[in-house]
């Protein structure tokens, strides 16, 4: 006999509230798995968890995983960060985005299945969050305007690279101004076209971070920053490491001189390809 799955609820359920594709919502989290446990975790996360973790819950449409190879993570700016204890702890980040109004759904069901999965023991434990919120979806910029894909489609298409950025201001009052500061000045100047050529960065999300709910897992530290904190993802049609100066040399100094935040975190990443050990031997 099957496992009784309440099927008849799913149609009253698919019947009412937000369904369209707008983001509206991610979940960016960076993991450290710990010494000696790179290619256990990275089978773990791709054979189970990337899917029974999170792309089969309801409302959670599009994910990809990136990877930091060593010399991708010696790239990474500052020196002294407040988001990773040293600067290069994160070699793996996975971003997933989320129908924009059914952030509440989703969480009830993503608590409710991680404490399935850790009961049944299909949770890795040697691994260490380094960054992981759940986000709301507040701007994108564009290269390209309405030529281009769109935000919705990011983590679909081939980008060869992502640049994850976090940027903290003094207050939330602050935070507001940063926001308006980026999107309408710095981030529309940084994507743009240089000369003849074209900018490797094709669009950029801004999100900002929303506190975990008190019934989470254990492991995973409640998110800083949740007033203060903007977390941008910069997504190029070039590896990072062939646009890294031109691209993002001189941003830290630039965020600084708004007087409206400083950047916390500025860290490239490849795509990982799925089903394969690609780049795992490259983390060290």
């Amino acid at each position: 006999m099957s496992e009784d799955t309440h099927s008849e609820t799913y149609a009253d359920l698919a019947a009412v509230g937000p369904y369209g594709v707008r983001l509206g919502h991610a979940l960016i989290t960076m993991v450290e798995p710990h010494p000696g446990h790179e290619y256990a975790y990275n089978r773990w996360y791709e054979d189970d968890h990337y899917y029974a973790g999170a792309m089969a819950m309801p409302w959670m449409y599009a994910g990809r995983r990136w990877v930091a190879t060593r010399d991708l993570q010696l790239l990474r700016r500052p020196e002294k960060s407040a988001i990773a204890e040293p600067v290069t702890a994160g070699c793996y980040l996975s971003t997933y985005w989320i129908t924009d109004g059914r952030y509440d759904d989703h969480m009830r069901w993503t608590v409710a299945i991680n404490k399935r999965l850790n009961r049944d023991g299909r949770v890795y434990r040697d691994r260490t969050h380094v960054f992981t919120a759940f986000q709301d979806h507040e701007a994108t910029v564009y290269r390209d305007g309405a030529a281009g894909p769109r935000d919705f489609h990011a983590l679909d298409h081939p980008y060869a690279g992502l640049v994850l950025q976090v940027v903290d201001a003094e207050s939330a009052e602050q935070r507001a101004e940063l926001l308006e500061w980026l999107v309408s000045r710095h981030l529309p100047k940084r994507v743009a076209p240089k000369g003849n050529g074209t900018a490797p960065s094709a669009l950029v999300t801004v999100f900002r971070p929303t506190p975990l709910p008190g019934d989470r897992m254990s492991y995973v530290k409640q998110v800083e920053g949740v007033d203060t904190r903007l977390t941008l993802l910069w997504f190029l049609e070039t590896d990072p490491r062939e646009c890294w100066e031109p691209c993002f040399g001189g941003l830290e100094e630039a965020v600084g001189e708004s007087g409206l935040g400083r950047v916390e975190l500025l860290a490239p990443f490849i795509p990982t390809i799925p089903g394969t050990d690609t780049y795992v031997d490259r983390l060290r």
